[in-house]
């Protein structure tokens, strides 16, 4: 019953969220230059066009009339209509987004396969050496710009070493992204080199955390080995705060994947979202937004139940 009220609680706070943020882009829309009917239409567009465009949008009404109008159309999936692809945006995202899914997700399982052993390797081998090598080394991952990594990746990779090609797939469809795995390669390094730095520094502090636990030294006293202590028991505990961590890091990884995107000509919507940045495409921008917003509201609800199925300490909270 408490994990029942819990998640009718956390769905009516994201709901709450998602409304916040629908109102901050319908204030962008309308603090556009000129307004929406410019920004949309265009820096050409006649006063005699803008005022038809206004009426026929309902922009001549109160912002009050004119919120419910906008949520109406969202929730009927209309985004608007980029004026440069003169293709709707719902569509233009729609053909974009699983393709930067694909992008983000690869780079996510790649990034916390590495990080979680890594952590936990650091963390058993805590002050020598290889902690402090690879401590350093993620601290130079973490401050690297994605931009310069996949540039240096591109230097390596291409020129150096030609193993894998300087663009990454160019299919339409999943199937032709898939089927060219090999260019693939790249971007996802470029996108999980970040989240290995950032996610093996989590898995270390919670690991050494839960290794001081009177859990860990009574299972030590009752002669388990030490493999089987970190993998029956401190694993699972440790993995807490980074499920917890991956529900916020969201944004970064489609953040990340805007740039990659571009510097490997990716055609997802990272890519959009640059392009329509480049000609001033507002409605683009703003659906674009509106998108990655409600993606990360949502990944934090998913992380925040998974954490609690994960944690029983967490299930038995009274959050």
């Amino acid at each position: 019953m408490a994990n029942l009220l819990y998640l009718i609680r956390r769905v009516l706070q994201a709901v709450v969220v998602i409304l916040i943020v629908t109102v901050v882009v319908f204030c962008l829309l309308h603090a556009l230059p000129g307004g929406p009917a410019r920004g949309i239409l265009g820096p050409q567009a006649t006063a005699q066009q803008i005022a038809q465009f206004n009426h026929e949008q309902g922009l001549d009404k109160p912002l009050p009339v004119q919120y419910v109008y906008y949520l109406r159309t969202l929730l009927h999936g209309d985004l608007g209509t980029s004026y440069t692809l003169n293709e709707g945006v719902s569509q233009l995202i729609a053909q974009r987004l699983p393709k930067t899914l694909v992008l983000t997700v690869l780079s996510a399982v790649v990034g916390l396969a590495l990080a979680v052993p890594l952590g936990m390797w650091q963390a058993v081998r805590r002050n020598k050496p290889t902690d402090y090598v690879i401590t350093t080394l993620s601290f130079v991952a973490y401050s690297t710009p994605v931009y310069f990594l996949g540039l240096i990746l591109v230097l390596v990779f291409t020129q150096l070493l030609p193993w894998f090609p300087s663009q990454a797939p160019q299919g339409d469809s999943l199937g032709q992204v898939f089927a060219d795995s090999n260019a693939l390669v790249l971007p996802v390094i470029a996108g999980a080199t970040s989240m290995v730095a950032v996610f093996s520094r989590y898995m270390r502090a919670a690991t050494l955390e839960n290794l001081s636990e009177d859990y860990v030294r009574t299972a030590r006293a009752g002669g388990s080995r030490q493999r089987a202590i970190l993998w029956r028991h401190v694993f699972r505990n440790s993995l807490t705060p980074v499920v917890a961590m991956l529900g916020y890091y969201v944004p970064v990884l489609f953040g990340g994947s805007l740039v990659v995107e571009q510097l490997f000509n990716y055609p997802g919507m990272g890519l959009l979202f640059w392009s329509a940045a480049q000609s001033s495409d507002y409605p683009v921008l703003l659906g674009c937004v509106l998108v990655i917003s409600v993606a990360t509201v949502v990944g934090t609800l998913l992380a925040d139940i998974l954490q609690r199925i994960i944690d029983p300490r967490v299930k038995a909270g009274t959050s």
